[in-house]
């Protein structure tokens, strides 16, 4: 059995959680709401303040997606209590970012500035010019323009130049050594 899966999700205090048929399951919080459709497969119920997923049978295919389910839940109950934020770091002489409205513009070494609009329910926020914070309920969403953002100009091997994530370790290697 899944060990992720068989575990009932708590909901908190001031977040409702709708079940629609086609297991579309609304979660609306005090951030925001937040609405997918699960598959259909799964069994999605709400007992005394917990949500249960439980699957039809022992497949693989069945398996797979009953801790998936499971996850998706509890990471939108997540997104609408405490919401998720990414921090990326921008290193490099002359790198910098800056905000323009809901733009967030880039000056990466390039010929021209890269200009990045924010989706809808991201917001991205500034700490001097090289901390961006990408902020959202939705995990997904969050994860996704954050690894849009790294995307423009990746962390290079050899002085570290680039964007990378807070957390990121950049494996460093060792320059060309010339002729004596």
């Amino acid at each position: 059995m899944s060990r992720i899966g068989r575990m009932p999700i708590a909901i908190p205090a001031g977040v409702t959680v709708t079940i629609a048929e086609n297991n579309e399951v609304t979660v609306k919080g005090p951030k925001g709401t937040l609405v997918r459709e699960l598959p259909v497969e799964m069994s999605i119920k709400e007992e005394d303040g917990h949500i249960v997923v439980t699957r039809p049978n022992d497949l693989k295919k069945m398996k797979s997606l009953h801790g998936l389910t499971r996850t998706l839940i509890h990471n939108m109950i997540q997104g609408v209590t405490e919401g998720y934020a990414k921090v990326l770091e921008i290193n490099g002489v002359g790198y910098r970012a800056q905000k323009q409205g809901k733009k967030l513009v880039l000056s990466l070494g390039y010929s021209h500035p890269v200009e990045m609009e924010d989706p809808e329910g991201i917001e991205t926020v500034l700490e001097g010019q090289n901390k961006i914070t990408v902020k959202g309920i939705s995990k997904e969403k969050v994860g996704q323009y954050a690894a849009e953002i790294r995307d423009k100009r990746r962390p290079e091997p050899y002085k570290g130049k680039g964007i990378k994530y807070a957390d990121e370790v950049i494996r460093r290697k060792v320059g060309k050594t010339g002729k004596k």
